[in-house]
């Protein structure tokens, strides 16, 4: 197989449930990439140090662990359906896990296993492109979020922004969804949440959905 057909690492660990050594790359990679992302999506979650926190299609664990720096009193939740994410995110945590302050569990965000009302902050970095029933998924969120509680969806392209040739090839190759600020709202009130907003950070592609119950 020629170089230029080999399938990248991001193709052979599938961003969608990554799995395998290209998987374990990949997750490695994404704490690096999406850490700017990230952090700006954070400023929004008002996070303090007694919190109880979800963090839905965790990944390797990296916003989990900047989470853990402020919330020192409180418990955080990691949940994701990939066996290998959740075992990365227990490994790059595993101070805050043994500490009980933490834990991860494998989990689809259609079927949380939590009770109603268990957090106070639910956030979900680069995972929602790929849910199956986003607007089942999102009654469930709403479901396992307390009364007063803010939910954050944080990615970095939305339906609106003018994106790259890559980006746009990467959206039909991963079957990626991508809605436009509007039908996130949209969404969002259809779940319940209200004082809906949409961030969005100038000069880049990114965009932060706020929602509260």
């Amino acid at each position: 197989m020629s170089a230029e057909n080999k399938p990248s690492i991001t193709e052979l660990g599938d961003p969608s449930r990554p799995h395998g050594e290209a998987g374990a790359e990949m997750l490695s990679g994404m704490n690096e990439h999406h850490y700017e992302v990230t952090g700006w999506g954070l400023s929004f979650l008002g996070l303090e140090k007694n919190s109880r926190v979800l963090d839905i299609g965790c990944g390797g664990g990296e916003t989990l662990r900047r989470m853990s720096e402020v919330v020192t009193e409180g418990s955080l939740t990691g949940a994701d359906h990939s066996p290998l994410s959740v075992k990365m995110s227990l490994e790059h945590n595993a101070e805050a896990v043994r500490s009980g302050r933490m834990n991860v569990v494998e989990a689809s965000v259609g079927e949380l296993p939590f009770a109603d009302g268990s957090f106070d902050r639910i956030i979900t970095v680069e995972s929602f492109y790929f849910w199956d029933n986003p607007a089942s998924d999102l009654r469930e969120v709403f479901r396992v979020l307390d009364k007063g509680g803010t939910f954050l969806i944080v990615a970095d392209i939305n339906g609106d922004a003018e994106l790259s040739e890559e980006d746009l090839a990467n959206i039909r190759k991963y079957s990626l969804y991508n809605p436009t600020s509007s039908e996130l709202e949209a969404l969002l009130r259809q779940a319940g949440f209200r004082d809906v907003k949409i961030h969005k950070k100038d000069g880049t592609s990114w965009i932060c959905a706020e929602g509260h119950k």
